[in-house]
């Protein structure tokens, strides 16, 4: 009878271990197949979002093509506005004295204040400061309410004398440079909510009105100023960029929004003419968000989704692709796949990483660049951002994985994106130097983005040394304060001195 026990003991632990053995076998099985079907959609992934060179060069003839379409007609035929800045008249470096400039942004407006000294001076002093709009004005009131607000706030701030600046007195009215920068925002409330703001030159009637309106607010406070240019903020930064150099030829701007501004012989916009001008040269707004093409490496299952429950569907594609505001949401989106068919983050699908627009670009970069052992970094961030609080390295690095893919094409393009601007000014080859500035987190503050952006120029034009592409001096509202300068200087602080 013992003898039977002890055969039936070893018979039950016998199938215990094997059906062990066999659960273990299939949880690897299991675990394996999950781990194929994460390399495919990481494969998959980076198929549809390669940039080859070939591909590269067609995007950028694309983008001459419609940069001259867009220089001759304002009549939609063009995917790029090509917005005429009427800003002719560009700093030498030469001036002298103390102006003003204001850069309205969706929820804040920055009021600046610089006193130049000359060539070899350049900024003697500067002083800033930025106000929040309200929010009560930013949803419910018309932009004349807001611009009566920064009227009065500008007064106020010029107003007032310290040991660098004089206050600003009656009688001298002084002029105003005024830049605005708008991105698209796909989950915060802000100016758009209640004033439809949008691109325009200031010599459009709708331009003119802005003008006229800011400059009525100023007048009713008691401000002794006038606005003396309205631009997007990315003609501002190339304006305060030529400041400092003279071969800055461009000026582009890679943050949330992303946009290109560059100076164009007058000859060559054959939509506009104006006789009272003598400059041979005219800023162009270009407006390259909206650029659209067969061309580019779109993904159906994440692309076409962003852009589809967008604010703006069908509108500002390039901008979807390269601009910090969307990069985030386009890696979410492929992690959030991954959950739901990979089981990358376990069985369940961690709740927050369904939140749209929850992942941000500095955090997207901190993954990416994550260069600690086992990648820490991405853990800390995957728990901070989407509450998920087990990964193994592996998986961080798939996560690390899918930023890299998603910011080689978004800089690549805007690599792309720069050279076109180049090859429509008849500037690639080595015989001209030609700056162009970048201003944005983007380029300044993610090291592989602007790793990538220039070795996409430099694949392109095949390495020329008389190409530069640095970091622009024209940032931070700064630029407005240049557009002052480049319409108030007289001729003789603006003409260089005779040799």
């Amino acid at each position: 009878m013992k003898k039977e026990v002890v055969v039936v003991g070893v018979v039950a632990t016998l199938a215990t271990v094997t059906a062990t053995v066999v659960l273990v076998r299939r949880w690897r099985r299991s675990s394996e197949s999950r781990w194929r079907r994460t390399q495919r959609i990481l494969r998959t992934l980076a198929s549809q979002c390669a940039t080859p060179l070939s591909k590269l060069e067609q995007i950028a003839e694309e983008l001459v093509v419609d940069m001259k379409s867009g220089l001759s007609y304002s009549d939609g035929r063009s995917k790029l506005p090509m917005i005429i800045s009427y800003v002719d008249s560009l700093p030498t470096g030469y001036e002298g004295g103390i102006y003003y400039g204001l850069n309205l942004s969706g929820t804040e407006f920055r009021a600046s204040r610089i006193q130049l000294g000359g060539k070899t001076a350049r900024i003697v002093n500067q002083e800033s400061i930025t106000i929040p709009i309200p929010p009560h004005l930013s949803v419910q009131s018309s932009h004349q309410e807001v611009f009566d607000y920064i009227a009065m706030e500008v007064g106020t701030f010029f107003s007032t004398s310290n040991e660098n600046f004089p206050a600003l007195t009656q009688g001298q009215n002084k002029k105003l440079g005024f830049t605005y920068s708008f991105p698209v925002d796909e989950d915060t409330t802000s100016l758009e909510s209640g004033i439809k703001w949008k691109k325009f030159s200031i010599n459009d009637p709708e331009g003119k009105a802005m003008v006229d309106d800011m400059n009525k607010a100023l007048e009713t406070h008691g401000v002794n100023m006038q606005v003396s240019a309205m631009v997007d903020e990315t003609v501002g930064n190339l304006v305060g960029d030529r400041c400092y150099n003279t071969e800055v030829v461009a000026a582009v701007t890679l943050a949330m929004g992303t946009n290109a501004a560059y100076i164009e012989q007058k000859s060559a916009v054959s939509k506009w003419n104006d006789p009272s001008t003598t400059s041979a040269e005219m800023v162009i707004d270009v407006e390259w968000g909206s650029f659209n093409s067969s061309n580019l490496p779109l993904t159906k299952e994440f692309d076409v989704c962003l852009d589809a429950k967008s604010s703006n569907p069908g509108e500002q594609i390039f901008e979807k692709l390269i601009s910090g505001m969307y990069l985030g949401e386009i890696v979410r989106l492929v992690l959030l796949k991954m959950a739901k068919e990979t089981a990358l983050f376990g069985d369940a699908v961690p709740p927050k990483l369904s939140n749209p627009y929850v992942l941000r670009s500095p955090d997207m970069a901190a993954m990416h660049q994550d260069t600690s052992e086992g990648r820490e970094v991405v853990g800390e961030k995957l728990k901070e951002i989407f509450e998920i609080t087990v990964s193994t390295p592996m998986v961080r690095e798939v996560v690390a994985d899918v930023c890299d893919i998603v910011v080689e094409r978004a800089a690549r393009l805007a690599g792309a994106g720069i050279v076109s601007i180049l090859k429509k000014l008849n500037r690639t080859d080595a015989t001209q130097k030609s700056v162009v500035t970048v201003e944005g987190g983007l380029y300044q503050h993610y090291r592989l983005f602007r790793n990538y952006l220039h070795s996409c120029v430099w694949e392109m034009l095949g390495s020329s040394e008389n190409v530069v592409i640095e970091n622009s001096n024209g940032g931070s509202g700064i630029g407005a304060v240049f557009l002052a300068v480049s319409n108030s200087r007289p001729i003789q602080e603006s003409t260089p001195p005779s040799s």
